[in-house]
């Protein structure tokens, strides 16, 4: 083996580990640090090696689809200019996650910072809640921050955005698996008394 070829599959190799945590997606910072230059992020694309999903994200093209590719996409989409996400999924795209309730979600939400600012059209974007959320409160499915499932019930009893009958199937289905317990319940100071009285009359 040639030692261009030796290092270039260094390269790939160290590529392919971020790429592989992250459904095959990868975004250009990524790809230089794993070595390859940035005036050559267009060649692998010609050549069919990844993917340009969209600006600033890319794909290895032969990585095996993943169940929800769509929310390690949105994620790293949600990223800051240090290249780190800063998006949480939550509300209703949460509550689908965590399989709780019949809830089918048409768009994916997602809590950023106040300050988060990105451009896109809006109708092809997540809806986008804008708060700070406690690191108490989130948690990772599938590679990505989520809500856990008390912050995301609260977060939906407070907006009133999901019919009730699925707000109290999400509520006695997350005590009954155990994703969320009376402990954590009475021990959380962040969640206001009124909802919390409103998901204990839920869950008789």
């Amino acid at each position: 083996m040639s030692k261009n070829l030796h290092s270039y599959k260094e390269t790939f190799e160290r590529l392919y580990t971020i790429a592989e945590g992250q459904d095959g997606y990868f975004t250009p910072k990524q790809a230089e640090a794993a070595g390859f230059s940035r005036k050559n992020h267009s060649y692998h694309v010609q050549m069919g090696n990844w993917i340009r999903e969209r600006r600033g994200i890319y794909r290895l093209s032969k990585f095996p689809l993943t169940e929800r590719p769509d929310l390690m996409f949105w994620w790293l989409w949600s990223r800051n200019n240090n290249d780190e996400p800063q998006g949480v999924y939550s509300h209703e795209t949460a509550l689908s996650i965590y399989e709780l309730s019949d809830i089918n979600p048409a768009k994916l939400h997602m809590t950023v910072p106040r300050s988060f600012r990105r451009r896109g059209t809006p109708s092809k974007l997540p809806v986008l809640h804008r708060a700070s959320i406690h690191k108490d409160d989130i948690e990772k499915r599938f590679g990505v921050k989520v809500t856990r499932p008390l912050k995301t019930i609260a977060d939906l009893l407070v907006g009133q955005t999901v019919q009730m009958d699925h707000m109290q199937q999400a509520v006695k289905q997350a005590f009954q698996r155990g994703l969320i317990t009376s402990t954590e319940l009475g021990r959380n100071n962040r969640i206001p008394p009124a909802i919390k009285k409103e998901i204990e009359q839920l869950r008789a």
